[in-house]
């Protein structure tokens, strides 16, 4: 077998592996929380017998490895279960199903994360790149001071500023992200511009400066400096010869910061209301709907893993060990 292909299968069957031990760190935490949903829905007056009446009615009277066991084995058929937000205590049920309450949420997180990496991937390469160029130059050193002011701030703090600035004293956009799915493609962008401002702005910054450092320490090696002393100039001697060999790196920077834009979106959704995953997870925590939360994390997990996986295939195709062995 390939070398190539014998890694990557070690990847892939690593990512799998990972992906059920943090099902169980998933199911272990949420079993953890205080409180108790159907404490919760009955009211403090509800007697202990109405309470565990309840509680068997959702299965939640079940041991704790009982019930891992049948949510794992119901992902694996892609059933997440069904919400208890629907379920009330006159025993009607009007409880929909989990993968129904995410889809639409999903798509709000997805098309907000597409949108900021279109405009963060290109911009933060680029100006990795002029600045690893013009190293220690005023452009240099305005670019880190700038990015390293972006990165001490919390992404709440980028966000209420964003609204200060772009929506109170500069009314230019909304300070609310209310999106549906009627909205119109235009007026969703306007609409969702807040967001991905104070998310371009935190990806930008750490996806510039690894950028840059990683395009610094190839300027360094022996080949780079045989080629300066042909006589190539510096961005000939970035494009051709420290480029290549950057991909590894960057494309694990990249996906590190695509994973943040769909798993660390949470906070931003949930300053501007916007109705995507992670304040569907904010609001399912609240409520002490078990089941939506745990398909959240699960999501989560599964977008970080999936993404480091892609990384990880990138550096080992980009390999020139691994891709003519002797």
């Amino acid at each position: 077998m390939h070398p190539v292909l014998a890694t990557i299968l070690k990847r892939l069957g690593l990512g799998v592996a990972t992906l059920f031990v943090v099902s169980a760190i998933i199911f272990s935490s949420i079993s953890l929380l205080p409180g108790d949903f159907g404490e919760a829905v009955l009211g403090q007056a509800a007697t202990t017998e109405t309470v565990a009446a309840f509680r068997k009615e959702l299965g939640l009277d079940k041991p704790a490895p009982v019930r891992y066991l049948d949510w794992v084995s119901s992902v694996l058929k892609g059933d997440f279960g069904t919400s208890f937000s629907g379920r009330a205590a006159s025993g009607v049920d009007r409880s929909r199903s989990v993968a129904e309450l995410i889809a639409p949420r999903l798509k709000n997180t997805l098309f907000l994360a597409g949108v900021t990496a279109i405009i963060a991937v290109p911009l933060a390469l680029l100006i990795g790149l002029t600045a690893a160029l013009y190293r220690n130059s005023l452009y240099d050193r305005g670019v880190n001071a700038l990015t390293l002011t972006t990165i001490s701030m919390p992404e709440f703090f980028v966000a209420y500023i964003l609204i200060l600035l772009l929506s109170s004293l500069w009314p230019v956009f909304p300070s609310l992200a209310n999106v549906d799915a009627s909205t119109e493609f235009g007026e969703r962008l306007r609409r969702i511009a807040l967001p991905a401002i104070t998310l371009t702005l935190v990806i930008v910054a750490h996806m510039m400066r690894m950028t840059r450092a990683a395009i610094i320490n190839l300027l360094a090696s022996p080949y780079i400096e045989m080629a300066l002393l042909k006589g190539a100039s510096r961005s000939e001697v970035i494009l051709k010869h420290a480029l290549p060999n950057a991909w590894a790196p960057i494309a694990t920077v990249i996906a590190f910061n695509l994973a943040y834009l769909v798993v660390g979106v949470v906070v931003v959704e949930v300053v501007f209301v916007y109705p995507g995953i992670g304040q569907l997870m904010v609001d399912s925590v609240t409520a002490r709907d078990t089941p939506v939360v745990q398909a959240c994390a699960l999501i989560f997990a599964s977008t970080y893993i999936v993404l480091n996986l892609i990384a990880d295939v990138i550096g080992i195709v980009t390999n020139p060990r691994l891709l003519h062995p002797r």
